[in-house]
């Protein structure tokens, strides 16, 4: 029996109250999707992550990968685990239906990507990847290169990675040097290195397409001179089949802090004349198409972050069940060291931030669904909107949350969580490059607040603001229950407010405000945000009392909020003190004091 149940409940209860499936659903392209379905993709989701994916976690994570002439070794359970993932259809249930894939919501899918990331992270990174790569194809490509590639990727048949990172260019990809010479056919020949290529090179499918940056011999500097090129392991027959090794290589393969079962490649484009590729978009504009793939992964790692601290969470309350020792007040004999009250908070702690994490990314997913399929422009502006503001938030809050999560885990196991043979002690080390890689989260703050927040005068993050007011009036309503989420609410949105209207006429003359207190606003606003879903998920579960449900289920989301309210809510004071202190004492020590 697997260590991990995909608490398929809750996140029936997410998508439907917290992610707006009415709204998703009432879209004409995703009708059809109705309770029955999601119950169905939800449960044979929980039983593949449990019954395939999970058992052989601590497997790759013990035996990891290497290079062995010229080509990436993964343990062979992998390949197997991944034959059957295709095979069940997994890698396109989101896809565009015109090439093979289900056309499910975002909403619905990202659920099982979660899945994926709490049964086994390393192994999710694969079809995450890929997922990006079909995404980016389908929006940017030829139909000609969509004819090509879409089909394999959808199917699974293929794999895709994503190539932006040199060694002199990291965040800073306008000083990449990766060449792209045109070759007189149409193709072009793309040399250069990359660095951190998560599955750069690996036998599960019989092709790997990797989505490159370079630049064009004409191409203007920085990031305005950075075109997309989709580049294949195999060259492509007259046939469209794998035919000879394209000049890309695995050069080696990190030795890293967890995800071991993940190679993260440094590949060699063109050591032998250049390896064959096609441009994908315009020229001069692969940055804008490559982030369509970034945006994509970016919500893909706050679900990594979610997974993640729901493992950890279901590993440290079978623990705390277990574990006898001590005594507690009022209780005779030594006990379990659930009784503790000091356990007792952490183990509450890790439920309601996973919780609000899951809400927070699922929500995002649903802003995505109305408005990239959504039918009024005025209502996909708006969506577009709440998914930009989104995206970083999701990202960057989910993964720190993920971080203080998966340490809790460690620190309610005590002694025995520091040992690897426990397992926990794996969830915290492969959650920790969540919040490095596709953009730090400093940078995503720094987006957050630089661009969503001040691009549009705070408009975008006003109405939301207005939209989680409005909560307030139901929480009156049902009276003393939940009168500490409703102040606890109040409170954190009235921070909010006042720290964005100092961002936004704050010191112009001072050119470290934004970078200086971008992070704890992220904090602050996902804090709220996180508050904003428990209290819907109370007043939801209230109402589904009132009609017969599943009490001791409901009576939970009603616990969390209320928990949340009263242990998690008050870092919001915290967080806005510190936005509203600026950048002085920050900037104050020169770099050679350091």
């Amino acid at each position: 029996m697997s260590d991990y149940q995909a608490p398929v409940r809750q996140m029936r209860f997410t998508i439907e109250h917290l992610a707006d499936l009415a709204d998703v659903t009432a879209i004409p392209e995703f009708s059809a999707v109705d309770g029955d379905t999601i119950q169905s993709v939800l449960d044979e989701a929980a039983k593949f992550a449990g019954s395939v994916l999970a058992p052989i976690n601590w497997l790759g994570d013990r035996q990891g990968v290497k290079v062995v002439d010229g080509a990436v070794q993964v343990p062979r359970e992998f390949s197997d685990a991944y034959r059957q993932f295709s095979e069940a259809g997994w890698p396109g249930i989101a896809s565009n239906p015109d090439f093979g894939g289900q056309g499910l919501p975002k909403t619905v899918a990202l659920a099982c990507d979660e899945m994926w990331a709490a049964a086994n992270v390393a192994f999710a990174l694969c079809p995450e990847l890929s997922q990006g790569a079909i995404l980016a194809l389908d929006r940017h490509a030829t139909d000609e290169l969509k004819a090509t590639y879409l089909e394999k990727l959808v199917s699974g048949q293929w794999a895709g990675t994503m190539c932006l990172t040199e060694p002199q260019a990291g965040s800073d990809l306008s000083s990449l040097t990766t060449r792209a010479e045109p070759d007189g056919d149409g193709s072009y020949r793309i040399t250069g290195r990359k660095i951190y290529i998560t599955w750069g090179d690996h036998p599960m499918t019989e092709n790997i397409v990797h989505l490159v940056l370079a630049r064009l011999p004409d191409a203007p500097q920085g990031t305005k001179g950075i075109s997309l090129f989709v580049v294949p392991k195999y060259r492509l027959g007259a046939d469209g089949t794998p035919g000879e090794l394209n000049d890309v290589l695995p050069v080696s393969v990190e030795h890293k802090m967890g995800i071991h079962a993940s190679p993260t490649c440094v590949l060699a484009f063109g050591d032998d004349g250049g390896a064959v590729g096609q441009l994908v978009g315009k020229p001069n504009e692969g940055l804008a198409a490559m982030f369509t793939m970034m945006n994509y992964m970016r919500l893909g790692v706050g679900a990594q972050g979610t997974g993640l601290a729901e493992r950890s969470y279901q590993k440290s309350v079978v623990y705390a069940r277990e574990r006898v020792q001590g005594r507690a007040p009022g209780e005779r004999g030594r006990v379990a060291i659930i009784r503790h009250p000091d356990v007792r908070r952490m183990l509450l702690t890790m439920r309601a931030l996973t919780q609000a994490s899951r809400a927070i990314c699922y929500y995002t997913a649903s802003c995505l669904d109305r408005s990239a399929h959504g039918t009024d422009a005025t209502a996909v502006a708006r969506w577009q909107a709440r998914a930009d503001l989104m995206t970083p938030i999701a990202k960057a809050w989910c993964t720190e949350i993920g971080q203080e999560v998966t340490e809790l885990g460690i620190q309610v196991h005590g002694g025995m969580g520091y040992v690897e043979e426990t397992g926990v002690a794996q969830f915290y080390r492969d959650v920790r490059i969540a919040s490095i890689y596709e953009g730090t989260n400093g940078i995503q703050a720094i987006d957050l607040v630089g661009r969503k927040l001040l691009r549009d005068g705070g408009a975008t993050v006003a109405e939301f603001v207005t939209d989680m007011r409005s909560v307030d009036a139901p929480l009156a309503n049902v009276g003393d229950e939940l009168a500490v989420v409703r102040q606890a609410l109040a409170r954190g949105l009235d921070e909010l407010v006042q720290c964005s209207t100092n961002v936004l006429t704050g010191d112009k003359r001072d050119p470290e405000l934004v970078s200086a207190v971008a992070f704890d606003y992220m904090m602050l606003i996902g804090t709220v945000i996180g508050g904003w879903q428990l209290a819907r998920g109370a007043l939801a579960a209230i109402e589904g009392m009132a009609q017969g449900g599943d009490r001791a289920f409901l009576e939970t989301q009603v616990v969390l909020a209320r928990f949340y309210a009263e242990h998690v809510l008050p870092r919001c004071t915290a967080h806005a003190a510190a936005v509203r202190a600026g950048s002085a004492s920050t900037m104050a020590l020169a770099a050679d004091r350091f």
